[in-house]
């Protein structure tokens, strides 16, 4: 069993079409917040970075934002955070916070949302990492990422032993507990949360 103290979430700096995905966010920081886990993310003050963050705040719990340089101004930091790391790069960014946290889940987003994610993936799956990836697949966001995963799989460029393992939580009430049921948490399971090992 792996002890989960703090989660990295990946998400838009936009809001996305559906109030779903912000409520989501929202449904998040505060079980994240109710459970004592730290949120680390990218530093933000808009759209889902921003609405987690707030979320966990509100609720009495503890962020981590990091940020490059160049991106403190154009997404705005979240003022109020217990900490703050201003960094050089995207590169460093990501691994900041690969260091800082226990698990990962990623929300609704664009490419970087994106990028990040797969990055998390690539280096579970050369076995850089154990730390559980869940995708908040609200609304069904997530489906054509997890199709391609898959179509990889049929066309044999995933091979035996590089398995790309992740979970899908299919609603907001499932995202913490599909990362605690994948870090061996088996007694907090609840919902409907989905576990997925693509190969």
């Amino acid at each position: 069993m792996t002890q989960i103290n703090s989660i990295c979430v990946f998400c838009g700096s936009a809001n996305g079409r559906s109030p779903a995905y912000v409520a989501a966010a929202e449904r998040l920081g505060a079980d994240m917040a109710n459970h004592g886990i730290r949120l680390v993310y990218g530093g933000g003050d808009v759209g889902l970075m921003g609405t987690t963050a707030r979320a966990v705040m509100a609720a009495g719990g503890r962020v981590t934002g990091i940020i490059p340089e160049f991106l403190v101004r154009k997404e705005r930091m979240l003022d109020g955070l217990d900490e703050l790391r201003v960094v050089p790069d995207m590169h460093t960014r990501k691994r900041m916070m690969f260091e800082a946290a226990d698990a990962f889940v990623t929300l609704p987003g664009g490419i970087g949302t994106l990028e990040e994610v797969v990055e998390q993936m690539t280096w579970a799956q050369l076995g850089r990492h154990k730390k559980p990836i869940v995708l908040a697949d609200i609304d069904g966001f997530w489906q054509p990422l997890v199709e391609v995963i898959r179509h990889m799989n049929r066309e044999a460029f995933i091979r035996e032993g590089f398995e790309v393992r992740y979970h899908v939580a299919r609603t907001a009430a499932d995202i913490l507990p599909a990362v605690l049921a994948a870090a061996g948490h088996n007694g907090e399971i609840a919902g409907d949360a989905e576990t997925i090992a693509r190969m």
